[in-house]
């Protein structure tokens, strides 16, 4: 069986960006924790890697140093029902981080998410909708869905 998990490799704050994302996503946990080894100069016992869950999914992250970093080339995306949803997931991972366009983030440890409504995939799927949603979507930061459907028409 093939098993497919993100691995996030931080500078040095991978226990402190563990903690802050299991805090935020019902049914997270970490999994299990991995220390450098006595033959690391500087690292010794620090903590190398965490295996964690956020509501289910698997994630390992890593301290492995200055050379590392994120970029809005690679994003998590978190699917909300409700605008309730779409607001404490925008406003705990948003502390301390950087909002941008169109429902992104990126949190106070650089890795970037997308909080996007169900909804606003529908809307993006069905011709008789895009256009508008598309349009109104570039107008917004956090998305709000009551405006989605104002836009397009939909109740």
């Amino acid at each position: 069986m093939t098993t497919i998990t993100t691995f996030l490799t931080f500078n040095d704050q991978a226990e402190e960006a563990v903690a802050f994302y299991t805090g935020i996503f019902p049914n997270s946990r970490i999994v299990d924790t991995t220390h450098f080894p006595a033959s690391v100069p500087g690292m010794a016992g620090k903590v190398m890697t965490i295996s964690f869950e956020l509501d289910g999914q698997p994630y390992v992250a890593l301290n492995g140093g200055p050379d590392f970093s994120f970029s809005m080339g690679v994003s998590l995306m978190i699917y909300c029902e409700t605008q309730d949803e779409i607001d404490h997931y925008w406003s705990r991972l948003g502390e301390g981080g950087q909002e941008h366009a169109c429902g992104w983030l990126a949190d106070k440890f650089g890795l970037s998410w997308q909080i996007t409504p169900t909804m606003l995939m529908d809307l993006m799927n069905d011709p008789a909708t895009v256009d508008r949603a598309f349009a109104a979507m570039t107008t917004m930061v956090k998305i709000d869905i009551a405006a989605l459907r104002e836009a397009c028409g939909v109740d």
